[in-house]
């Protein structure tokens, strides 16, 4: 078991599991079913547009792409609510409720088959709950998983893989049964199963928070508890903005020009106010890191503009112009949205020894550098799909979305979890949640950019072949624009100063960074074993 030094992470005398604090493998299983709720909710969304509301493509990839974007905005306020009062626990905790009661009241409300005006508010609501739940929750669950290692923990990189791992093994089984389920049986069975998973994560985050020990506790306990002039505490008056967060986010939801807006504002102001502090109130070094964090970020929305058409248009693509057919039965199109996450869960591993080999020959790639190589091959995938897809009406094979999602994977595996991981090493603890959140603003902003994509590729009048012009040109776009950005991740990976962190500006480890940890498992990396 690692020892480590009071100050920072969990006491040295904290029960570990593979080396691992245990509070770890709790938020492996929490997140995993959160997951396992969104993804199996989004595997289905377009097609409830399009089969039960019977909304036209366009205006359906609307509505999905206002919710996925604000769902990727919202953690910039969660975090920092998270940061100043609420602490990460109580604000997963308040994520997971909003969450699951989302899921469940579009469950109740799926109604008869047409645009049932009182149906369709209903379903809104719901996924303005969600929204609002995923604010508090998506960043911060991250959050937690920083803070049960030191900065330097060698242990860190490898937490973060197996927390990876819990993503994505609710994001494989999500689709599968929520979108059977919601395909094949009824749409509310669909959306029930997801809020049920919810639930589940629910009780394993209460049930086991004990192992956090005092990760994620508010950072003022008498700041959170005091009276506000409208009588109630600080607290309570948070969970009662939150409510109210759900009636603008219902009015939001349904246009998608208003969320564009609402998205450039606030990545703009975030952004702005990040400079700002690291300009003017950090030392050199650490401003240098946050400089490097923030070119990660800014390449998130290229990254995931390509990879989120993953639910809107290559979902319907892969509806209407792909052979399903095995041993002569058709899957349901939502199971191919498990196709990412079965890649994910085969090559992490891989790839954790890859970079660990690597590494001890002083060949790791730097994470600018595996930004820029996710950027090609996410273009590569949609080159490889045009390449084999059907012709003149014929259709196509499924093989080629496999290995579309093949290459979109591996794409991923050089892309979120080393972003995940880069903010909480980069990012100052008193900035830790607004980094992770703006992180999460990129997302909103690729997502938002993966609408429009997406409604490139339809609409009244297309033709047979527009997606695949469309998918043509953005894969080209994306792979020059990652061969550009190859040469600058030599500059971006000495603006992180890697070989100091947890050490002041002479050398000398900081109070409380220091860890005498056991050696690396597979899967992770000592901080001089990264390039």
């Amino acid at each position: 078991m690692a020892t480590t030094a009071t100050g920072g992470g969990v006491p040295a005398t904290a029960k570990t599991f593979l080396g691992h604090p245990r509070g770890l493998f709790m938020l492996f299983f929490a997140e995993m079913w959160e997951r396992f709720s969104y993804y199996g909710m989004r595997a289905i969304l377009v097609f409830y547009l399009t089969k039960h509301f019977l909304f036209a493509e366009n205006p359906a990839y609307a509505v999905y792409g206002a919710y996925t974007s604000m769902v990727y905005i919202t953690p910039v306020l969660g975090g920092y609510l998270a940061d100043k009062y609420l602490g990460a626990r109580k604000a997963v905790l308040a994520g997971g409720v909003f969450i699951a009661t989302g899921h469940l009241l579009i469950a109740l409300v799926e109604g008869p088959p047409g645009e049932q005006a009182g149906y369709l508010q209903g379903f809104y609501a719901g996924l303005a709950c969600i929204i609002v739940g995923t604010g508090f929750l998506k960043a911060n669950i991250s959050v937690l998983v920083g803070q049960l290692y030191r900065r330097d923990d060698a242990r860190r990189d490898g937490a973060f893989s197996i927390f990876y791992m819990g993503i994505n093994l609710g994001a494989f089984t999500g689709p599968l049964l929520v979108g059977y389920l919601g395909e094949r049986v009824g749409w509310s069975w669909g959306f029930g199963a997801a809020g049920i998973g919810m639930l589940l994560g629910l009780v394993v985050f209460v049930l086991f928070r004990g192992d956090l020990h005092d990760a994620g506790a508010p950072a003022d306990r008498a700041l959170l508890t005091a009276r506000t002039p409208l009588g109630v505490s600080r607290e309570w008056l948070i969970y009662l903005g939150s409510i109210a967060a759900v009636g603008i986010s219902w009015l939001l939801i349904r246009d998608e020009s208003v969320v564009g807006t609402l998205l450039l504002a606030t990545f703009g102001i975030t952004f702005l106010y990040i400079f700002y502090r690291a300009l003017f109130t950090l030392p050199k070094v650490e401003r240098m890191r946050i400089f490097g964090a923030l070119y990660l970020i800014a390449l998130c929305p290229l990254f995931w503009a390509l990879f989120e058409q993953a639910g809107s248009s290559l979902n319907v693509f892969t509806d209407q112009r792909v052979d399903r057919h095995l041993f002569g039965w058709e899957m349901p199109a939502s199971w191919f949205q498990s196709v990412n996450s079965f890649w994910i869960i085969t090559l992490a591993p891989l790839f954790g020894i890859l970079w660990v080999q690597l590494g001890k020959r002083g060949l790791e790639p730097s994470a600018p550098l595996k930004f820029a190589l996710g950027l090609i091959q996410v273009g590569l995938g949609f080159v490889v799909l045009v390449l084999g897809a059907g012709q003149n009406g014929t259709m196509t094979p499924m093989l080629f979305v496999i290995l579309l999602y093949l290459l979109h994977s591996t794409a991923e595996l050089c892309f979120s979890p080393v972003g995940l991981s880069s903010m909480t090493r980069l990012s100052t603890g008193s900035m830790v949640g607004l980094m992770m959140g703006t992180w999460f603003l990129s997302t909103a902003a690729g997502n938002f950019l993966a609408a429009k994509i997406a409604q490139a590729t339809g609409g009244e009048g297309a033709g047979p072949e527009r997606v695949l012009n469309v998918y043509w040109s953005i894969g080209w776009y994306i792979i020059v624009i990652g061969v550009i950005a190859m040469p600058i991740s030599w500059w971006i990976t000495r603006l992180m100063h890697l070989d100091t962190i947890g050490k002041d500006d002479a050398g000398h480890a900081l109070a409380g960074e220091t860890t005498l940890a056991e050696p690396a498992a597979p899967g992770t990396r000592t901080r001089n074993e990264r390039s």
